[in-house]
């Protein structure tokens, strides 16, 4: 089957585009954002502060960088899993720094409550009455450090955070405010003390990054910069809560074909199909999968999506949520490489050469050229 051929009329839509605005999407996924969406121009200088500005502290990680920004835009929460001291905390409290909103950190221990995470209802003597009392999950950004070395009750609290933007205490419902996002660390390595996140609640997680080491030459930047203090020091707020607000509802009208949804849907269905893995991908996976592809778009100055997008960010939205079968796993095969075989075996069709508009923006055929036609850039399957 092609999941990229299609007319015109199907990716440009009469009535769904206005000149400089994205198209709308009235099948998007998420949270849907009540802010103005920003102009093209506007976007990307925002965009650009926010990343300059991570990058400034973090030296030699571009790429994940950027892969926090997507899954903020996207209304997403971001899972950092790596071995100590690559700067996974780092990365989440710059990606705070850089946004002027209301940011708290829970340090995730064998002994905290559920309660202190979504808050408790204190009876008020004066008054006679139970009074609530907000927890640390009530802010836009909300990072937790080790999540793992929590209780399997403490982290099932933020499983209603994390996909309703809500609280419920005491029978009684509290909403969080928008933009809200939760970005947890935790380390592989160590087991003792630890409880593994389970499925459901990795699940909850748009996108998981693994750090990594830096190389050479960003190892020898950090020694000379962050030898007398940590530039996370200098690090100030270079956009507002409601300037990312408009940058999420911008994420949320660029426009997505029927062709990019069948391809979605082809990648998903064929996880569940494949003979390496015990566990395939969710349909929420589906639902993330695609709302990362729309904020990366964005991030490239486009309103709309093509599968490249999909393509690009298949792995980290995707890796942590499939589960390998025994055989799979001890012939040597990753999560990641089983995604990258999948994706290699979707049928794309060849690329269709077409002009701009004299705009630099893409014209109608052109769009429609490129939404139908990929071509991704992907490491040979095992």
């Amino acid at each position: 089957m092609d999941y990229h051929r299609t007319s015109v009329d199907d990716i440009l839509p009469e009535g769904q585009r206005l000149p400089g605005r994205p198209g709308l999407d009235p099948n998007a996924a998420g949270h849907r954002s009540s802010a103005p969406a920003m102009d093209a121009d506007a976007f990307h200088s925002a965009s650009t502060r926010i990343l300059t500005a991570i990058n400034t502290v973090i030296d030699g990680k571009a790429e994940a960088a950027k892969l926090a920004l997507t899954v903020l835009l996207a209304q997403g929460h971001l899972l950092l899993e790596d071995v100590p001291g690559v700067g996974k905390t780092l990365l989440a409290k710059t990606l705070a720094r850089t946004i002027d909103c209301s940011v708290n950190r829970i340090q995730f221990t064998p002994d905290l409550l559920p309660s202190d995470v979504t808050g408790v209802s204190i009876y008020n003597q004066a008054t006679r009455t139970f009074e609530f009392r907000h927890g640390a999950v009530f802010a836009n950004i909300v990072i937790g450090d080790e999540i793992n070395r929590a209780s399997a009750k403490t982290q099932s609290a933020l499983l209603e955070c994390m996909e309703e933007h809500q609280v419920t205490v005491d029978g009684t419902s509290y909403r969080l405010d928008e933009p809200f996002m939760v970005v947890a660390t935790q380390n592989p390595i160590e087991m003792e003390g630890t409880y593994p996140l389970p499925e459901a609640q990795r699940d909850r997680f748009m996108a998981r990054i693994s750090m990594g080491y830096p190389d050479r030459e960003s190892e020898m930047e950090m020694l000379e910069t962050h030898q007398a203090s940590s530039p996370l020091a200098r690090v100030t707020a270079v956009v507002t809560a409601a300037e990312v607000a408009a940058m999420i509802a911008t994420v949320q009208q660029v426009y997505v074909s029927r062709s990019i949804k069948e391809y979605t849907v082809a990648v998903g269905r064929a996880t569940r199909e494949s003979a390496l893995l015990r566990l395939g991908a969710s349909p929420r996976s589906m639902l993330q999968l695609l709302r990362a592809a729309k904020a990366t778009a964005a991030l490239e100055g486009r309103d709309f999506v093509l599968p490249d997008d999909v393509v690009s960010v298949a792995e980290a939205v995707l890796a942590h949520r499939i589960i390998l079968d025994r055989k799979a796993a001890s012939a040597g095969e990753t999560p990641q490489s089983v995604i990258r075989a999948i994706i290699a075996k979707i049928p794309v069709t060849p690329e269709v050469t077409a002009s701009t508009n004299g705009t630099g923006r893409p014209g109608r055929k052109q769009a429609s050229a490129m939404a139908a036609a990929p071509s991704p850039k992907l490491p040979n399957p095992r």
